[in-house]
């Protein structure tokens, strides 16, 4: 394992801690949003800022880039819709009486969860409110989506027609230690999870599967049926708050306040990983091409073999917490409460542990090969002895 050196760049235009950061789909563009009130937008092709949105009355919570429009959050309790050519304010949208402190863009549909206790949606191009949620004892901290057609068989879907419409759901996540899930078109409830202890800090969606997966400050993390509600299996092994999750292949990595990520084996439930050498919390984590990349509360983002748990780098430079990481074209893009935005080489690590994963493919392959010819030897052996004995 050896240090990073130095970042590639170092971009310090922010006047505030950045809290999120945003890749577009086509990987062109990056979004910061900042406590400074303001958003950037960042060409990956060269790292330079290439738009800066101004207009919010206080701190950015949270942003979403698309590849045409951005998306930002506020404790001014707006959504703001921004031009990404022309950094033109598009849309306002107002209804929210608290902090906005996480959105989410699906279909023609935005979404929000606030300090104020509701989730809403929202028409992205027409800046009006289509439903609001409201159910939640305390603040909602985090969503997903996804529709009935991706989870349901026929003869399972709800008979409401205005249901049968449209079949979106909406997953919340609130620190009143309860998941709910909702039909997008009524804003009724559809199912409430119960279970955690703690505030549910983070939730990822395996839709194909039917799993929804929570983590929460109780150390658990849960994964539920979200087709029946039914809670499947506890993850018990942190001693501290679950913050972030990743889910790759059916094995899931959840980050916690116990300085460590644990990974998990989904159909068992057994934890086959544990990566430490974190100083504090790891507030943010990403897998990428076998390497599970980190961020700390120690200002350090590290890499690690996802396989054997060895730390391979540290990168260090920040002042203070990372609060998001990005990976595009082997850079690591990492943003701290320090106002940077900071961008990493990654090519030497990606190639060794390519070379790496190629001898352990080709080394199975022989096993396999070896197994193979071991069966025929003592399948001719066994015919031999058998055909002896017959005779």
């Amino acid at each position: 394992m050896g240090n990073s050196g130095s970042a590639v760049k170092v971009c310090t235009d922010h006047q505030g801690g950045i809290n999120w950061l945003s890749l577009s789909p086509d990987g062109q563009r990056l979004l910061t949003g900042s406590e400074d009130g303001t958003a950037r937008l960042w060409s990956t092709a060269d790292s330079q800022c290439r738009g800066h949105f101004q207009g919010h009355e206080s701190y950015i919570t949270f942003c979403h880039l698309e590849n045409e429009a951005a998306f930002t959050c506020s404790a001014d309790h707006t959504i703001r819709k921004w031009d990404v050519v022309t950094g033109q304010c598009l849309a306002i949208y107002r209804g929210h009486t608290s902090i906005v402190n996480r959105i989410l863009v699906a279909k023609d549909y935005l979404f929000s969860g606030s300090y104020d206790r509701t989730a809403r949606c929202w028409s992205v191009d027409k800046e009006k409110q289509i439903q609001e949620f409201r159910g939640h004892r305390n603040c909602v901290l985090t969503l997903a989506h996804y529709s009935s057609r991706d989870v349901l068989e026929e003869d399972e879907e709800e008979e409401e027609e205005e249901e049968k419409v449209s079949r979106d759901l909406l997953v919340t996540g609130s620190t009143d230690c309860t998941v709910k899930v909702w039909w997008v078109s009524s804003g009724r409830c559809y199912q409430t999870l119960l279970g955690h202890t703690g505030a549910v800090l983070c939730l990822i969606l395996d839709a194909p599967n039917r799993e929804l997966f929570s983590g929460s400050t109780d150390y658990t993390i849960r994964t539920w049926n979200i087709v029946t509600g039914e809670q499947l299996k506890v993850f018990k092994e942190h001693q501290g708050s679950v913050i972030c999750l990743e889910l790759v292949n059916r094995h899931l990595y959840s980050g916690s306040a116990d300085r460590t990520v644990k990974c998990w084996l989904v159909d068992t439930g057994e934890r086959i990983q544990t990566y430490k050498a974190h100083k504090h919390s790891v507030s943010t984590l990403k897998y990428h091409a076998g390497i599970l990349f980190t961020g700390s509360g120690d200002a350090c983002a590290r890499a690690f073999n996802s396989r054997s748990g060895v730390l391979q780098k540290i990168f260090r430079g920040h002042k203070f917490i990372i609060n998001c990481i990005q990976i595009h074209n082997e850079l690591l893009y990492t943003a701290s409460h320090d106002g940077t935005l900071r961008i990493w080489d990654i090519r030497g690590i990606c190639k060794r542990n390519k070379r790496r994963l190629k001898k352990e493919r080709s080394a199975q392959g022989r096993g396999s090969q070896k197994g193979s010819l071991s069966r025929l030897f003592n399948n001719k052996v066994g015919c031999m002895v058998e055909q002896e004995n017959r005779e």
